[in-house]
This record gives structure tokens, sequence and C-alpha cells, in this order.
């Protein structure tokens, strides 16, 4: 069973960056790959970024060149780099496990992820 817990959530303001940590434990490196979603307010949840076993990852059009995802192996810690922050960013990041991994674009749809995290807040205001 993998287990997820996030942190590193908070308020900050448009333009400001945020990095987000989600510790993992029980999971195969092999085997499973990660992503982390966000959910606001009367919207879905959303794939934001995706990584795979390989370490190849894949973004959602409006955070590509601002979010980074990676992995710290060593540490098993899932990060999730968040810069130039707009307010449309506010929401609860989720980071989440599956084997559903390839095409990459699976990483994108909640329902591949039998493993959450229970989310941190993000919160960007103007």
């Amino acid at each position: 069973q993998v287990q997820l817990m996030e942190s590193g959530g908070a308020s900050v303001q448009a333009g400001g960056s945020l990095r987000l940590s989600c510790e993992v434990s029980g999971f195969t490196r092999s085997r499973d790959c990660m992503a982390w979603f966000r959910q606001s307010p009367g919207k879905e949840r959303e794939g934001v970024a995706g990584i795979d076993t390989k370490g190849r990852t894949n973004y959602r059009d409006s955070v590509k060149g601002r979010f980074t995802i990676s992995l710290d192996n060593a540490r098993d810690i899932l990060y999730l780099e968040m810069n130039s922050l707009h307010i449309e960013d506010t929401g609860i990041y989720y980071c989440a496990a599956t084997r559903l991994c390839w095409p990459l674009s699976r990483l994108f749809v909640p329902t591949n992820f039998p493993n959450w995290g229970q989310g941190t807040q993000v919160t960007v205001s103007s």
C-alpha cells in the first residue's frame, strides 16, 4: 500500500514561488509513477504534472515553464517547484501514485490513481 503525505502549501502573492513536498512510502520506484493534482472550489480535480518510472515528465499547458516535478529517489520525496504563481493556481494540491503510467497522458486522469495524499492548500492572491 502506497502512502503519501503532502506539505508546503501556503498563501503567497501572485508572482511568488512555493515548493510542495510529498513524502512517499510503500512504493516501488521501478513500477510506480507519481503525479500532482489540484482542485479548486467548484471545479474538478485536474492533473498538474506527472513523472514516470524513468523520470520522464508531463505538464498541463498552463503550468509549463513555471512548475517542475521531481522525485528524490534517495529520500522518497516527490516535489513540485512552483514559480511565477498565478491566482488561478489556487487550490488544494494532492500527490498521487499509480502503475498506469503510459502513455504519459494517463498521469492526468484522477481515476487512474488508487493512492492519494490528504492534500495541501495553496492560495495565490493579488
